[in-house]
């Protein structure tokens, strides 16, 4: 097809893209000036470390899933090194904990608890078959945590529960926010590592982060096992084998049992990096093999016996067969027939093991136990009005509900709070960002208003401008002059959105919502955390009756089993979001399963996303790159032949463009690009906009006031923010609507430029306006997943920089997901029974 000439403004007509691409007409203006630039590859293993990093992809732009466990040029920088290094510890009063420290005490709360669970039990592990041989055998104590410390291109998940700390003040004053690594090691103990690392040819660089992952005796690890340098974030197999030769020398070779055991484990992290939660035996054999391990079978069982790693028997259902052999009268018979049934042998990390028997454990007591008894049934069959009725109803008489569609679906789970607050429920929504905290606040205040205005008329959701209703009160019109995207500069109103769990993204600081709304909409890792939300009681257990989780998509293995866990008895969870969009950045892909496995009952929106953005989405999602309509330029396809004028337009795009054309300011529009590396990735496009947006020095760090960023708090966390300034203290950021004070050592690890930004950071959160770059050097990196999320950013303009040809209708139709291996859908099977 060819680009509409009537569409652009003040500009000539411009050839667009081959059928099957979207698009209306040009919306930037050709000068003439493109400039050739190198192809680099970026594909998807440099975004993958973008949802780790996030400031940087938990991730690779991998998509979630998409990538493999293949280091990319990220990987060896930025957050990916996240928890590496870096020894920053917090400043301000003593007494108030930093969102850091709140971070790794609830984790080692959960996992102590966890841990104590699982020592109670005896016997076999259940996992839908048989686990061979005995738990005790098996599960050593739960390693120390990780310390924040992950391999370039990991994503880890959010921090764990910790208890209620007492109410944040409406603005905190800044904190700056310590390393997530344990506390700093002795300097004579970095010295003897140092030492070590020196005699074996490997970078003295690295002695801070061995001695921290190794803990005491770090050095005589080393020499006995010169493969524990495996353990350390960014080393590969080839580099611990060169660092064991020079300490071993003839004693060093591929059959050592050490490096089997050590080379084992590092492809369990590997596989974790893509998403997997465990591996089967035969792929795990098959990658050993690769590595060049003499004997797969043999480095497994020793990776077993050392407790380094878990075996299990998951049963395999047949297509049509029933879920389980009925049981023989005749004991010796039902073990034959058991034995006969097909298993799969799956090998993972204890961690993830750990998580993914504690989530199915805390599923099913929801599912399994009654909802709390609070309004009868006929309360609830009253309010179950309009679009949301369905939703309604099935949440009034289950424990758990699953509930799928697109952006404007969320006015359902907003309609869904807003009646349960009215019952008399106590309510919390968690969203994965803080703009989707703001957004769906928004949602509730409306369906709150609406509520109060109709007590038994109207739909709510049909209430003039609900869920199109900005934060001016003017339906899908440009935010013009207010500040609270996610990308744009400070928000100092009271009450901003990222203070303490408030949720008011009005301009002045008006709350959207009842008093109280702060503590109803948080975000995951708020409530997790213990800053955000209703609090815990006695018993550690959140003080809510019903739980929506918006952006369900977005929760791997162990966020989901914190929040499972934290559910009181008689609770209601709601899990809620777009299964076409990004799988989760760490291991596993919680909702996708709970989707196949079929064991509470399902509600799919038939609310449609509006416009020509939501229509070309929508055909995205079903696997079609449909035309649309775009008369008022919602949507622009821009050609380019090569990287150099990819860059060139999407600077021309933002600076002038779409201000000029479309009348989104630059701050209120988000460029979106496959990986970090490459002539068009990240850190090429956010090193032009700046140059263009706010040109200065950089003298901290790169960073100058002003400078968009994104922060990366935790692995896998990405929060859009802009430089404030820089003193000795470290860098002054505001993010969300909170100051934050990052030290200086750790300024590399955690914050990027953030102009330009991964699909994998840019999930759960929209932009008016947003510029997705697709180079030709990308189209390997493509797949629908990411195409429809990176599309789907973009709230009133989206252009696309298009340069992969064919390759984009392609992703959309044939590029699905890449699978994940997880545990989740049999241990379900034994604890749930199919909805139906």
């Amino acid at each position: 097809m060819t680009t509409d000439p009537a569409a652009a403004e003040e500009t000539e007509p411009v050839t667009g893209p081959e059928p099957g691409g979207p698009g209306a007409g040009p919306g930037a203006e050709d000068d003439g000036g493109s400039a050739d630039g190198s192809r680099a590859p970026a594909g998807p293993d440099d975004e993958a470390a973008a949802g780790a990093t996030d400031a940087t992809d938990t991730d690779t732009d991998t998509d979630s899933g998409e990538g493999g466990a293949s280091e990319s040029e990220s990987e060896s920088e930025g957050p990916a090194a996240d928890g590496a290094s870096g020894d920053g510890t917090a400043t301000g009063t003593a007494a108030q904990l930093s969102e850091a420290e709140a971070e790794l005490a609830a984790q080692r709360e959960l996992r102590e608890r966890i841990e104590r669970r699982k020592a109670e039990k005896e016997g076999p592990i259940q996992a839908g078959a048989r686990l061979s041989g005995k738990a005790a055998d098996l599960l050593a104590a739960v390693r120390a945590v990780e310390s924040g410390e992950k391999p370039p291109a990991s994503v880890f998940t959010e921090p764990e529960p910790a208890p209620r700390r007492s109410a944040p003040e409406p603005v905190r004053p800044p904190q700056a926010m310590p390393s997530a690594t344990p506390a700093p090691v002795a300097s004579e103990a970095v010295d003897t590592v140092r030492a070590v690392l020196v005699e074996g040819g490997a970078p003295d660089a690295l002695a801070a982060q061995v001695a921290t992952v190794l803990g005491e005796g770090a050095d005589a690890q080393l020499r006995e096992d010169p493969w524990q340098l495996l353990r350390v974030a960014g080393v590969r197999p080839e580099q611990a084998d060169g660092f064991a030769r020079a300490l071993l020398g003839a004693e060093c070779g591929p059959d050592d049992e050490r490096r089997g055991r050590a080379v084992t484990v590092w492809l369990l992290e590997q596989a974790a990096l893509a998403g997997h939660t465990a591996l089967e035996a035969q792929a795990l054999h098959a990658a050993l093999a690769q590595r060049s391990v003499p004997d797969p079978d043999a480095a497994v069982q020793s990776a077993l016996a050392e407790g380094d790693a878990l075996v299990f028997q998951d049963a395999l259902d047949e297509p049509g067969a029933p879920p389980a052999p009925a049981p023989s009268k005749d004991d010796g018979e039902g073990e034959e027939g058991e034995a006969e049934r097909p298993v799969r042998v799956l090998i993972g990390l204890e961690r993830y093991a750990l998580a993914e028997e504690s989530l199915a454990d805390g599923l099913a007591r929801v599912v399994n136990s009654l909802p709390k008894e609070d309004r009868s049934a006929a309360d609830w069959e009253s309010a179950a009005t309009g679009s949301a009725a369905e939703l309604i109803r099935a949440v009034a008489g289950h424990g758990l509900v699953l509930h799928t569609g697109g952006e404007a679906s969320r006015a359902e789970p907003a309609a869904l709070a807003a009646t349960a607050r009215s019952l008399g429920l106590r309510v919390c929504a968690a969203a994965h960002t803080p703009d989707g905290r703001r957004r769906f606040a928004a949602l509730l205040a409306s369906a709150e208003r609406a509520g109060r205005g109709a007590a038994s008329g109207p739909d709510p959701l049909s209430a003039p401008g609900f869920g199109a209703e900005d934060e001016t009160g003017a339906p899908d019109g440009p935010r013009h002059g207010t500040d609270d995207g996610p990308g744009s500069p400070a928000r100092t109103h009271d009450g901003a959105a990222g203070t303490h769990g408030g949720t008011s993204g009005h301009p002045g600081g008006g709350q959207p919502g009842e008093a109280g709304t702060h503590e109803t909409v948080t975000t995951v890792a708020g409530l997790l955390a213990g800053t955000e939300g209703p609090g815990r009681d006695a018993d550690g257990m959140l003080r809510t009756d019903l739980l929506i989780v918006l952006d369900a998509p977005q929760l791997d293995v162990e966020s989901a089993a914190m929040l499972a866990e934290s559910l009181p008895d008689g609770a209601r969870l709601v899990l809620s979001g777009d299964p076409g969009v990004l799988w989760s950045a760490g291991p596993g892909r919680v909702f996708a399963d709970l989707l196949a496995a079929r064991a509470c009952p399902q509600v799919a929106s038939r609310t449609p996303d509006p416009g020509p953005i939501g229509e070309l989405v929508s055909g995205i999602g079903i696997g079609e790159l449909n035309q649309v309509a775009a008369p008022g330029k919602e949507v622009v396809i821009v050609p380019v032949r090569d990287a150099g004028e990819a860059v060139h337009r999407t600077v021309q795009l933002i600076a002038d463009s779409v201000p000029r054309a479309i009348g989104i300011p630059a701050e209120q529009t988000q460029v979106i690009t496959p990986g970090h590396g490459g002539a068009v990735g990240t850190r090429a496009l956010n090193t032009a906009l700046k140059e263009r947006l706010n040109p200065g020095p950089g003298r901290f760090g790169g960073f100058d006031p002003g400078d968009r960023i994104a922060y990366s708090p935790a692995p896998g966390r990405t929060v859009p923010g802009h430089v404030v300034k820089a003193d000795a203290d470290g860098l002054h950021l505001e993010c969300a609507g909170a100051p934050v004070v990052v030290p200086k050592e750790r300024v590399e690890q955690t914050v990027r430029h953030g102009w330009a930004l991964t699909a994998h950071q840019a999930v759960g959160a929209r932009w008016p306006a947003a510029v997705v770059v697709l180079p030709g050097d990308a189209a390997q990196a493509l797949t629908r997943p990411w195409i429809y999320t990176a599309f789907g950013r973009a709230e009133q303009h989206l252009s696309v920089v298009h340069g992969v040809d064919q390759a984009l209708p392609r992703a959309v139709a044939e590029v699905a997901a890449k699978p994940r291996t997880t545990r989740l859908p049999a241990l379900l099977r034994a604890q749930v029974p199919a909805a139906g």
